[in-house]
């Protein structure tokens, strides 16, 4: 650690802040990046809302983002970063910035920032009364360690391994996703007879399954934030004392009731619980359990189905900005029941394709497990990395 220096963000990277007023919306555009887009990883700019030309161009600033800037989360969810790791056209929105790494390597720079070293002084900097908030002036006091360049890349490049056998295993599973929901909709939907029975999602699931669960009794708890909106697995789950929440059993799928998680397809399959153990989470989990003879991972697809989810979201009722889908509404969804025959093909690809999944999730949960215990000891010197 002798010859590591430390320096001030300000004066090894620039900042670009957001424009601060909400933009509007289209249909059709350019991506823009807001804090709801940023997690503690790589940015992923399909799913962004977009907007036109001219707002594009007053948002951006004159800047286009790069390969290695870091965009940076300020208010709310603050401190969240994100590396760019392409160069591609988008723009920050509100309550975001960017940090534009110079005299530092990139991805050093990005692994510091989620590191918790580095959490501990983003948390001493935040301010605000009503929504957290962390300005650009305290962005720029964050205080790095700086190792001699050929080390941040070897710190970096360690890092950086993990993480690319970890994204290389999220892409097979969401093409083995994309698979499975392909097939479904090819043969309950594309090719569904007229004369085939109608039928109720009520008929061929359980919406809501009872399970027992002892007020104070330790078990799995999956917290919503932690709950996908692209893939089955979720980012994480904890141990903790039920209280009241929604029960679930592997095999089932978690479908987020409220707004805007429905509309963000915050959906999970249930993998993650020990044998026969029952987990717990939020209240607006609805929980959806399929009857024989179909194959429990239909459950997840149905509910991230375009057609249901439409349905789900056209049903939702309440107050503005708390609006629920309801369990008893859901399982109107109207469905066409195949042949015995064709259920039993779906099943037997489905078999094939969802113990890939597991193993590949089982993976990245071991590979996230290691990244994240590695992280600080290089940060701090504590663990060398041989040059």
């Amino acid at each position: 650690m002798a010859e590591w220096k430390e320096y001030k963000l300000g004066d090894i990277c620039d900042l670009l802040d957001c424009l601060h007023k909400t933009p509007k919306y289209s249909e059709d555009g350019f991506p823009m990046v807001r804090v709801t887009d940023v997690k503690n990883g790589y940015l992923e700019t399909m799913n962004c809302l977009k907007v036109n030309e001219d707002v594009f161009n007053a948002f951006s600033k004159n800047y286009q983002p790069k390969n290695g800037d870091i965009v940076f989360t300020r208010v709310g969810s603050y401190g969240l970063s994100a590396l760019v790791k392409r160069n591609e056209r988008f723009c920050i929105g509100q309550n975001t910035s960017l940090i534009i790494p110079k005299k530092i390597y990139p991805k050093f720079a990005f692994y510091y920032l989620i590191s918790s070293d580095a959490r501990q002084q983003i948390d001493g900097l935040v301010g605000g009364s009503t929504q957290p908030t962390i300005s650009m002036q305290s962005i720029r006091k964050i205080v790095f360690p700086f190792p001699p360049l050929s080390e941040q890349k070897a710190i970096a490049s360690v890092l950086s391994s993990l993480d690319d056998k970890i994204d290389l295993l999220h892409r097979q599973n969401k093409t083995l996703e994309a698979m499975a929901e392909t097939l479904f909709r090819q043969w309950f939907v594309v090719e569904a007879q007229e004369d085939w029975e109608d039928i109720l999602l009520g008929d061929i699931a359980d919406i809501n399954p009872t399970y027992k669960l002892k007020k104070g009794e330790v078990a799995s708890y999956l917290e919503m934030s932690n709950v996908s909106n692209s893939t089955f697995n979720p980012s994480g789950w904890t141990k903790r004392e039920f209280s009241s929440g929604m029960k679930f059993q592997n095999g089932d799928t978690l479908l987020a009731r409220i707004t805007p998680c429905l509309e963000n397809g915050k959906t999970c399959f249930v993998t993650f619980l020990d044998e026969d153990e029952i987990g717990w989470g939020s209240t607006e989990y609805i929980v959806i359990r399929m009857k024989q003879p179909f194959h429990p991972f239909i459950s997840y697809i149905i509910a991230r189905d375009k057609d249901f989810r439409e349905f789900a979201i056209s049903t939702m009722s309440g107050s503005s900005g708390r609006q629920r889908a309801s369990a008893n509404v859901i399982k109107e969804f109207d469905l066409k029941l195949p042949p015995a025959p064709i259920i039993e093909e779906l099943n037997n690809h489905l078999a094939g394709i969802v113990p890939k999944l597991e193993i590949n999730s089982n993976q990245i949960h071991t590979l996230e497990k290691l990244r994240d215990t590695l992280l600080p000891k290089l940060m701090s010197g504590e663990v060398r990395v041989e040059l």
